[in-house]
C-alpha cells in the first residue's frame, strides 16, 4: 500500500435541510440525499509525488439512508493536475489506497465515471464555493454571522472529515448536471471543516 498524505479543507451541500440528518445516521429529509462533495489540497503527497493546491469533488445519488443503501458517485480530479498527480489522486479519492477515503468508498454502489476538469475551489471567511467547469456549482454560507461564534457538530457517526468539528451552514447555491442527474437547489444543507487524511 502507498504511502500518502493530504490536508487541506472540504466542504459539502446536500439537498437535506439544515442540518442534515444523514451525518447522525438518520433518514434523508426527503428520503434520498444528492450531494456535491470538494476538497482543496493545502498540502499533500503520495509516494514522492506533490499534491499541494489540487482539487477533488465527488457527487452522490443515495437513494436512501446512507448507511443502509449504495450509492452513485461520480468523481472530478483537477484538470491542472500532471498524469502522475491524476492518478494519485483518483486512487486516494475512490478508495484504492485505503485510509478515510476507503470508508467513504465502500458505501459506493456503482461509480459513474472519473472525470478530468477545471475546478475552481474558493474559501473566504464563512463562505466556502466551487465551479466545476461544465458541470457544477455550489456556494454556501456558515448559519453564524461574521461577528458570532460558528455552530458546530462534533463525533458525528458520518463524516467527510473525521476528527474535525463541521460548521454548519446553508446553501445559497447547488447546481449538478452530469450523468443523467440534474440539481438545482438553494437554501439547503451544507458543512465544512479542515480534513486530514493518511494512508492506514
Amino acid at each position: 500500500m502507498e504511502q500518502w498524505t493530504a490536508a487541506g479543507n472540504y466542504f459539502e451541500t446536500c439537498n437535506c435541510e439544515t442540518a442534515c440528518p444523514c451525518v447522525f445516521l438518520s433518514p434523508p429529509t426527503t428520503g434520498k440525499c444528492t450531494v456535491l462533495i470538494a476538497w482543496h489540497i493545502d498540502v499533500g503527497r503520495s509516494g514522492a509525488i506533490p499534491l499541494d493546491g489540487l482539487n477533488v469533488a465527488l457527487a452522490v445519488d443515495s437513494p436512501g439512508p446512507m448507511t443502509q443503501v449504495k450509492w452513485s458517485a461520480a468523481l472530478y480530479l483537477d484538470s491542472r493536475a500532471t498524469p502522475e498527480q491524476r492518478d494519485a489522486l483518483m486512487r486516494i479519492f475512490s478508495g484504492q489506497a485505503g485510509g478515510h477515503p476507503a470508508v467513504l468508498a465502500s458505501f459506493v454502489g456503482q461509480l459513474l465515471g472519473v472525470k478530468s476538469a477545471a475546478i475552481d475551489y474558493q474559501a473566504s471567511g464563512k463562505k466556502r464555493s466551487i465551479k466545476i467547469a461544465g458541470v457544477a456549482e455550489a456556494e454556501i454560507q456558515a448559519l453564524q454571522p461574521s461577528d458570532a461564534a460558528d455552530t458546530i457538530i462534533n463525533n458525528h457517526p458520518l463524516a467527510v472529515a473525521p476528527g474535525h468539528p463541521a460548521v454548519v451552514a446553508r446553501s445559497t447555491k447547488l447546481s449538478y448536471h452530469d450523468f443523467g442527474q440534474a440539481w438545482e437547489l438553494s437554501s439547503k444543507n451544507g458543512y465544512y471543516s479542515p480534513f486530514t487524511y493518511k494512508s492506514a
